[in-house]
């Protein structure tokens, strides 16, 4: 394993302290199956359900692990990030129940029910243009006047250990697995899962799924360099971030490898699982389903835990409405 000794990475024990800190702030979710679309692949897929976490997607656990580990005396001007809308929506919950003051910069083309969701925990939005670039530069500019502590998206060591949370629930719940698929955008759950797993179960593939037009991580995993595209555009609104330094140690270190799928493959397998299981996924979320499907020689025959990182959709603008 190479490690850059200049880069603080958490452990598996930050993992465990996490998992005690934000419990009574999350949900245990449940993993559900589906024997038809199991069928389909030739496989047993084990779906963790985060579309049902609090605040609808995943990343409660790393914002209210930042959140929570925060001392009394940094809370007082509260917290900051930026995002496409599910870590900003999460921070905001996590700051809603610790009640300090929260700021989130986001996209102006940032899904309405995400902004709806931020403001409805309290959170103050700053609008930026829909590219990495303009999201750094305005927040910035957020930071320096308010002095909020910043909590990234996902390369941040809470973060990543609080999304570590989600694979440990997996393992403990179903035992080991022969494979774990999840959505790849920033890489903080891809992260979270690399760890628990290296401790918990190394022996399981990991694969990390994102779709072709923002396929920079793809693109980094192959080349061994860092690949950031300034403003993709997707469907899959939450994986349209760069990998961090950070999250590049676990994905270079611990990932099988990373599946790649079009916009197309992405709404076919959202509304596959909205049909089959009756439940509320984001075209993010569906990202992991569409890999497991167009790879299905890869995944047959295995035990596979297939996460679900949420399911925050605007319900006006499904992808296969017409008008």
């Amino acid at each position: 394993m190479e490690t850059n000794l200049l880069l603080t990475l958490p452990t598996y024990d930050d993992v465990l302290a996490a998992h005690e800190r934000i419990r009574p702030y999350i949900h245990r979710t449940p993993i559900l199956t589906s024997t038809q679309i199991g069928e389909m692949i030739g496989a047993t897929l084990h779906f963790k359900c985060e579309n049902l976490q609090k605040a609808g997607v995943f990343k409660a656990r790393g914002a209210c692990n930042a959140v929570f580990g925060l001392s009394e005396d940094l809370t007082a001007k509260g917290v900051a990030t930026h995002s496409s809308g599910n870590h900003g929506l999460a921070l905001s919950y996590a700051a809603w129940r610790r009640g300090i003051p929260v700021s989130v910069v986001m996209p102006r083309t940032a899904p309405q029910a995400k902004k709806d969701a931020v403001r409805a925990y309290g959170g103050t939005i700053v609008e930026c243009e829909p590219s990495t670039s303009s999201r750094e530069a305005v927040f910035a500019e957020v930071v320096a006047k308010s002095g909020a502590d910043f909590v990234h998206p996902y390369n941040d060591e809470r973060v990543i250990a609080g999304q570590g949370t989600c694979a440990k629930e997996m393992i403990e719940d179903l035992g080991e697995l022969d494979a774990i698929v999840a959505p790849i955008g920033g890489g903080g759950m891809v992260s979270g899962t690399c760890l628990t797993c290296s401790t918990m179960a190394p022996k399981v593939e990991i694969y990390a799924a994102e779709p072709e037009q923002a396929d920079d991580a793809y693109q980094t995993f192959k080349t061994g360099q860092l690949v950031a595209y300034d403003a993709p555009v997707t469907i899959a609104d939450g994986l349209k971030v760069p990998l961090k330094d950070r999250t590049w140690h676990f994905v270079r270190n611990y990932v099988t490898d990373v599946l790649i799928v079009t916009e197309s493959e992405i709404i076919d397998a959202m509304r596959l699982v909205w049909a089959r299981m009756k439940i509320i996924i984001e075209p993010s979320s569906a990202v992991a389903v569409a890999s497991i499907l167009k790879n299905r020689a890869l995944f047959a025959g295995k035990r596979v835990g297939v996460i679900l990182t949420g399911g925050n959709v605007d319900l006006n603008k499904l992808p296969w409405q017409t008008n």
